[in-house]
């Protein structure tokens, strides 16, 4: 898990969002389950015999499955690994699940080396439409990667207000949006104050399932 030598929250100054990413849900060929509800009965049948990837404890990855087992009541091994490692443990068949970036394993999915069973945003996406949302099953579950721009803490507002402005403007345009909607991702639009309860809304919900999880620092 990262050290940082300053608060996110209380140091740095929300500018505006840029765009949101789904992730999918992965399982190897060698999962029976075709779809989430399957995977479920399947995991509660072989409890602790399942292993999930990440990229490293703490990560969204890690963060995302954890929200995932709890929601499901389901108990899967936690395999943590350092950056394409993950990748090959997945193809590999040694850890049978992972929540990811749909960006990142979209050629895996397309050529049948890992199967979908859902994507974690609140709606689908148009790069995988036959892919249900996780939300069909477990309500309430929705989790995505964004980008957003901040600012030191003491930055004036007129400066705040113009990089908004000017950052707004610039996600607005018609090939950004289609590039991003190629990619799976949407824009994430609105004012400082907006982008900042955003901010604070995904702090509150991770900070409660690392608490719940009992995920340490490393």
């Amino acid at each position: 898990m990262f050290k940082l030598n300053f608060d996110f929250v209380r140091d740095i100054r929300p500018v505006a969002g840029i765009a949101r990413g789904p992730y999918v849900m992965v399982v190897h060929p060698s999962v029976p389950a075709k779809t989430v509800a399957e995977f479920i009965a399947y995991a509660k049948a072989n409890p602790g015999k399942l292993n999930f990837g990440s990229s490293g404890t703490g990560g969204l990855p890690h963060l995302a499955t954890e929200w995932f087992t709890t929601m499901a009541g389901v108990n899967l091994f936690h395999l943590p690994y350092r950056g394409t490692q993950a990748f090959t443990a997945v193809l590999a068949g040694e850890a049978q699940v992972f929540f990811g970036p749909l960006l990142s394993w979209i050629e895996y999915i397309r050529t049948g080396k890992l199967r979908a069973l859902a994507v974690t945003t609140a709606t689908r996406s148009e790069v995988l439409p036959d892919v249900p949302v996780l939300s069909e099953t477990l309500p309430g579950y929705e989790v995505s990667a964004w980008f957003g721009i901040g600012a030191p803490k003491n930055t004036p507002d007129e400066i705040i207000e113009r990089l908004n402005k000017d950052v707004t403007a610039s996600i607005a345009d018609p090939k950004f949006i289609a590039r991003l909607a190629s990619l799976g991702g949407t824009v994430l639009a609105g004012s400082p104050a907006e982008f900042g309860k955003f901010i604070a809304d995904e702090t509150e919900k991770w900070g409660k399932v690392v608490k719940f999880a009992g995920i340490k620092q490393e």
